[in-house]
């Protein structure tokens, strides 16, 4: 599963701006840039609904339009930086799931991590047992449904009138929520809590598939799916359910396949599924399957590689999908394919120049040349 956000395109470079939104043609509601996410679920309140809307303060300053304060959460939530105060996990740095305390020193973990430990990682005391605590796990789940809101667009006319007093309307938007769920499940793969990734995955979709009921054409939110589904992929994939990981990789393409392939970052999201399913069908043994998985992503590279001659990454795409049709044909006993198909891809990596700012690349492609050079040397 990659640590790189599956909406990196959409990154405005503010920092703490969320980089999972969808961008202006998405039929989700946006928030202003200055809006914080929503009100506490703990407090039910936000900070600036009791200030008037106009005014100046004691300093003569202008005073801030109470549409545009911040939210604040009791427990230290912030709506850039995603920091969960301790909501979070201390092992694997995410929210918490499956809240579980040790005993008899009532620190919460996860139960995923806290079940590699015999003492607690954050006293160092003995762990004599470990109990669910349904209690914080309930205030975590209202943690997700609270900020999972955002005030409506002030240019939406999302202000309304109550009682003379101007009252900001919040309402939920899945993409807001999809980006901290996708950056929590991906704190969680990365600390091999793969349990968490997968439960926060599956309400990531789950959301955007509710999204997708009112708006079958939104290529955002197709392509959102698409991604999450392939993490959804790697995560069976990590706990060994290779069905399910077939499922998810095999959804994730036919969304993927609806999209443009002028998107070389979808394109390549697209031909990772299809060689993953490969993958999986190879060593299981279904060497046919793997070959029609192999072959279809070979087929979108070399789309790619058409539009994009000088797109050094996908040639080097290119040439590693050429290499398991080879190897996949060589098993099947088509040896005069696979030298075929092992030769085109060398000869593609070797007419590859790179210059020094392509230092990973070109790591890469000498690792991809050797390995086809040792094919050869092997037949």
């Amino acid at each position: 599963m990659s640590s790189l956000c599956p909406f990196a395109k959409a990154t405005t470079g503010g920092g703490g701006v969320c980089p999972m939104k969808s961008d202006k043609n998405s039929s989700t509601v946006k928030s202003n840039k200055n809006d914080s996410s929503s009100v506490c679920p703990v407090t039910g309140k936000n900070n600036g609904e009791e200030h008037k809307e106009s005014g100046t303060d004691h300093a003569g300053e202008e005073s801030p339009d109470p549409r545009m304060v911040p939210a604040k959460c009791p427990f230290g939530y912030d709506s850039n930086t995603f920091k969960l105060g301790p909501l979070s996990c201390m092992v694997c740095q995410a929210l918490l799931h499956d809240t579980s305390k040790c005993k008899p020193c009532s620190h919460k973990f996860c139960k995923t991590c806290i079940s590699r430990f015999k003492d607690c990682p954050l006293c160092g005391a003995d762990i004599e047992g470990v109990e669910p605590d349904p209690e914080l796990q309930a205030l975590v789940d209202r943690f997700i449904d609270g900020h999972a809101r955002i005030k409506r667009s002030l240019a939406g006319g999302g202000v309304e009138e109550v009682d003379g007093k101007s009252k900001v309307i919040y309402e939920d938007v899945s993409m807001e929520r999809g980006a901290f769920l996708v950056q929590q499940a991906m704190r969680a793969f990365r600390a091999q809590n793969i349990e968490s990734a997968k439960s926060r995955l599956s309400m990531c979709a789950e959301d955007i598939r509710e999204e997708l009921k009112s708006a079958e054409d939104n290529l955002d939110l197709c392509s959102q799916l698409g991604a999450v589904l392939g993490m959804l992929g790697d995560c069976c994939r990590t706990l060994g359910d290779a069905s399910s990981a077939i499922t998810y990789y095999e959804e994730s393409a036919e969304f993927l396949s609806k999209l443009p392939t002028k998107d070389l970052e979808l394109v390549h999201t697209l031909s990772v599924s299809l060689n993953k399913v490969g993958d999986l069908r190879y060593y299981g043994g279904d060497l046919q399957s793997a070959r029609s998985y192999y072959a279809r992503s070979l087929s979108v590279r070399q789309k790619a590689v058409k539009e994009h001659p000088s797109v050094a990454s996908q040639v080097i795409d290119l040439a590693t999908s050429l290499a398991k049709v080879a190897d996949v044909d060589r098993n099947l006993g088509n040896q005069d394919a696979a030298v075929e198909g092992f030769e085109e891809a060398i000869k593609s990596l070797e007419k590859l120049n790179l210059d020094s700012e392509q230092a990973g690349l070109e790591q890469r492609r000498r690792s991809v040349l050797d390995f086809l050079h040792k094919q050869l040397d092997s037949k």
